[in-house]
């Protein structure tokens, strides 16, 4: 949202996310456009002395090719998401205009803490003194220690107010869009003001935007992201207040180290059949045990390990088809369906 209404005011806009669904130079774009593949590739050729030298994991390297693009392809701004953490994620090389937290839940707790308190003093890592520092969460025990420790940091606290939303339009459906789009909203009018887009520019930015696998309608297909138990809740919202045809039938897989049974008990009982699988980009030892997954099932489902056959047999009587459980399982059913690719 904050990419979308900056490039509506005419900047060159670069915007760095993670992870990818199907081509990893879906994380690198200026102004819509990916990364060209043979920029990747001459990057990734430049820099490989360095990756391995420093032992760089693919995030780390990903994001370093990403920053020497954006510079080359001569960027205004650019727009980062941070991938883990945040003090210690590699991203957290920039000194930032302004910098958010959108929401803190409980996940990545083997390197973040067990604790939404030590998650949110991780994720204030990325505060910076006299940089504005934008705070999106509503539990007040978390903004409370998010806050505490970006004035640690010298950086200039803004909280978004508990109830705020936004009152325009949002290109993105659900309720939790129109919350983000407050947060956006307050990153924006943190900036420095040369580059602070008008209102009506911030506003077109807002409801033009769409992000593949959020809730991403395609005709009986139905993409989302969803992978821990808080966004498996908005999915499960989602899903209530959109009146869905049915039956719906959902394709499920869901990485090792997650909630199964809190992920599984919120989307049982709102769909009509669930088949659980395995996506094969996933690695080797984050893949779920699918048995000991169908016994924490709230409701029968049919277990198919190979992916393509659980993507045939899920359509079967379906008038809407839900793939969801991680990015792996999305990007892995784009990928296998004509014209679905977010860069295809």
């Amino acid at each position: 949202m904050v990419a979308g209404a900056l490039a509506r005011s005419g900047l060159n806009v670069a915007l760095y996310t993670s992870p990818h669904l199907v081509d990893v130079r879906e994380r690198m774009l200026v102004n819509g456009r990916p990364i060209p593949e043979a920029a990747f590739a001459q990057w990734t050729a430049m820099l490989l002395e360095e990756i391995e030298r420093n032992a760089a994991s693919f995030f780390e390297a990903t994001t370093a090719i990403a920053f020497a693009d954006f510079a080359a392809r001569g960027a205004d701004v650019a727009v980062v998401e941070v991938g883990l953490g945040g003090r210690l994620d590699s991203t957290n090389v920039i000194d930032p205009l302004v910098s958010a937290v959108t929401t803190v839940s409980a996940e990545h707790t083997e390197y973040l803490g067990d604790s939404l308190q030590s998650i949110a003093r991780e994720k204030a890592g990325i505060a910076k003194p006299g940089s504005p520092f934008v705070i999106g969460e509503t539990d007040q025990t978390v903004v409370a220690v998010l806050a505490e420790q970006a004035r640690t940091a010298g950086a200039d606290v803004r909280v978004v107010p508990q109830h705020a939303t936004f009152s325009g339009a949002v290109g993105m459906p659900g309720a939790h869009q129109r919350r983000n789009a407050a947060v956006a909203t307050a990153v924006l009018d943190a900036l420095p003001g040369h580059l602070r887009p008008s209102n009506r520019d911030a506003g077109a930015g807002i409801a033009g935007v769409k992000l593949a696998g959020r809730f991403d309608r395609r005709g009986k297909w139905l993409f989302d992201v969803a992978h821990n138990p808080a966004s498996f809740a908005t999915l499960v919202a989602g899903i209530s207040a959109a009146d869905l045809p049915r039956p719906l039938h959902a394709l499920l897989g869901i990485l090792e180290d997650k909630d199964h049974a809190t992920m599984l008990g919120v989307l049982g009982p709102v769909v009509d059949s669930l088949w659980l699988t395995t996506p094969p980009s996933a690695p080797l030892h984050r893949r779920s045990d699918l048995a000991a997954m169908t016994r924490l099932a709230a409701r029968a489902a049919a277990v198919e390990p190979d992916f393509d056959l659980a993507l045939s047999g899920v359509q079967r009587g379906a008038a809407t088809v839900l793939v969801t459980g991680s990015f792996h399982t999305v990007g892995d059913a784009m990928s296998r369906l004509p014209g679905f690719p977010p860069l295809g």
